[in-house]
């Protein structure tokens, strides 16, 4: 086929697209009906569907066929938050915040302004932390089965941070990761960043295939291992003893780094041993303060074997030098004086109010999460696609995220996931029951 009319095809499925002619959720011809249809070869139909693909114009499923994507959707389908926009109701990111927070934060620069160590937190902070500071963390992470010694932590600019230093440290570009096949949205966004390549692990409502690991890692080169046992997000879940166990005997097997992500392990109660506690000469422990206290204090640490520390360490130098001293005094004092203790549990009372309103108003839906988390998986039926009832809900102000984001597959489920904790519960109850009815519209 001469490129001009190749390329005329191109743009005309392109135009009716933009135009509406073609609209969202339009299945379009198999690609052998295409290249009949145009008198195409088989590998010219398939340019042209990949080629679209790549404006963002349509979706390759597999097992179902190429559909007419939702232009007005943002790349991501709402991941970002520059797209919440002013007016709706945000069921996209998690920044649970109790009443009287301001005023703990209004107190504690009172307390550090009286301060005689002030000066001190204008000059440059050691790279992995003050020794005091990183002593408050031990203390904290002991309150949580983790047992570790102030050597061993780094404290960084968040958990989304210490992702970042842990994956640069650990891998290099081209190197193999393993991840589930569902995982959380800013640990694939810094390794596609960082050109480290996510092979995903098949997962199901209630956990990882170990097993399927296991195979994988038999045939590729994979160098580490992220997961999230204590309390996986989007799917809730909470890893028991038993597959803690397999997981770490093939990392031990395989030689693998274990990358922990305990953000939001905090909101579960008396949860099994943390993978550190499993294999501390392997894993890389990496958590935060911006849910159990506010997402604006851009505090985290890092536990890790002694071996990994100095590289660690190196990553911090050259990206950000050191967390500002402000943040954590502020933070550690809190550790201290069991601020945070409390703030926690808190905020797992409100999770579990939350969740028992959503399972209570989303009732004839499935639904999947854990009793004191704050966000929900909604798998769609067979024949609904997520982008749609994404802009049936945007057009009611509220914003969701599709599966698309926390997808490190090439087949990506229609399903969207609910972050409930920041709302007031009268908007949240308002946003849940619209959401039931539209999904219900289609059931």
């Amino acid at each position: 086929m001469p490129r001009a009319r190749y390329k005329t095809l191109v743009d005309t499925y392109a135009a009716d697209i933009r135009a509406g002619r073609l609209p969202p959720g339009t299945r379009l011809p198999t690609h052998r009906q295409l290249a009949s249809a145009h008198g195409l070869a088989l590998v010219t139909a398939s340019r042209v569907y990949a080629e679209l693909e790549a404006m963002g114009l349509v979706s390759g499923e597999t097992g179902r066929g190429t559909f007419v994507r939702e232009t007005s959707l943002s790349p991501g389908q709402g991941i970002d938050q520059k797209d919440v926009a002013v007016g709706m109701i945000d069921l996209n990111f998690n920044y649970p915040s109790l009443p009287g927070q301001a005023e703990l934060l209004r107190t504690a620069l009172r307390q550090l302004a009286l301060s005689g160590d002030l000066e001190a937190l204008l000059r440059y902070q050691p790279h992995a932390g003050r020794a005091h500071e990183r002593a408050s963390v031990v203390r904290h992470l002991l309150s949580r089965g983790v047992n570790v010694d102030a050597e061993q932590v780094l404290i960084v600019n968040g958990a989304q941070q210490g992702l970042a230093v842990a994956l640069m440290a650990i891998l290099k570009p081209g190197d193999v990761i393993a991840a589930d096949a569902l995982t959380y949205s800013g640990f694939k966004v810094l390794a596609e960043a960082l050109h480290v390549e996510i092979v995903p692990i098949p997962v199901s409502a209630q956990g990882p295939d170990l097993l399927a690991l296991d195979k994988l890692c038999r045939h590729r080169s994979v160098r580490a291992v992220y997961s999230m046992p204590t309390l996986h997000n989007p799917l809730g879940w909470v890893m028991p003893i038993e597959q803690r166990e397999q997981l770490v005997a093939i990392a031990r097997r395989h030689e693998l780094t274990i990358i922990e992500d305990a953000a939001y392990a905090f909101l579960v109660e008396n949860p099994p041993p943390a993978l550190v506690e499993l294999a501390p000469e392997r894993t890389v422990y990496v958590s935060g303060l911006s849910k159990n206290i506010a997402t604006g204090l851009r505090v985290g640490f890092i536990a890790a074997p002694l071996p990994t520390v100095p590289a660690l360490e190196r990553i911090i130098r050259a990206t950000t030098w050191n967390t500002p001293g402000v943040m954590t005094a502020i933070v550690c004092a809190w550790l201290d004086d069991g601020t945070v203790i409390e703030l926690e549990e808190q905020k797992r009372n409100d999770a579990k109010a939350r969740q028992a309103l959503a399972v209570e108003l989303l009732q004839g839906l499935t639904c999947i999460g854990h009793p004191s988390s704050y966000f929900v998986w909604l798998p769609l039926p067979e024949d609904v696609r997520a982008d749609q009832i994404v802009v049936e809900l945007m057009h009611e102000q509220i914003s969701v995220t599709t599966a698309e984001p926390f997808s490190v597959s090439t087949h990506v489920p229609h399903a969207i996931r609910l972050a409930l904790g920041s709302v007031d519960m009268a908007l949240l109850r308002q946003a849940l029951i619209t959401v039931r009815k539209i999904i219900a519209a289609y059931l």
